[in-house]
């Protein structure tokens, strides 16, 4: 219940945050609250990428890239997320979420979340999503040219490509699976 309070704040005050340039960093003030720690009284792991699906809508709302998507009818869907954790988020600390998108591919757009506190980055979660229409997947340049018309990717990261390049190997060794048990 607590996310969909965060997630309609992020929709209803989007605005007050001001536009963003397609290729903008969102930056996000917030709080561990205590329906976000588990047994260990730290901020839960799962609770690091439900807050990074925050740091992408607003993101996407700033920069009008979802805005614009979301009334063709067209929706994100994550398709694979990472996270690597350095340090501890404690109850009722305040940290920034720092979010921007890497870059996109022919299928993908990868989007960076950064978790900091007192300047040192506690998390970083890495995300690939798309977007569907009833149509099919979209190819990422479309979806987004609507934020800025002819906007090109910029190089993405080779850590990113190399964990890119895994996922696929996974999905393709599980695609294998599911069709030798049918």
């Amino acid at each position: 219940m607590m996310m969909l309070f965060r997630s309609l704040w992020i929709w209803l005050t989007f605005r007050l945050r001001g536009p963003l340039e397609v290729l903008g960093a969102s930056r996000l003030s917030l709080r561990v609250w205590p329906g976000d720690i588990d047994m260990n009284l730290h901020m839960n792991n799962g609770r690091y990428f439900s807050v990074a699906d925050l740091g992408r809508l607003d993101l996407g709302l700033r920069n009008r890239v979802w805005l614009r998507a979301l009334k063709r009818g067209w929706r994100p869907v994550a398709g694979d997320s990472d996270a690597r954790f350095s340090s501890s988020l404690q109850p009722f600390q305040r940290y920034q979420l720092q979010s921007r998108t890497l870059g996109w591919d022919a299928k993908w757009i990868y989007c960076e979340h950064r978790f900091v506190r007192n300047g040192r980055v506690c998390a970083l979660v890495l995300v690939r999503y798309l977007f569907i229409s009833p149509e099919g997947v979209l190819p990422p340049s479309k979806v987004m040219a609507l934020g800025a018309g002819d906007v090109q990717t910029p190089t993405l990261p080779d850590w990113a490509v190399r964990w890119g390049d895994t996922q696929d190997r996974i999905t393709a060794t599980l695609k294998a699976e599911r069709a030798a048990r049918d």
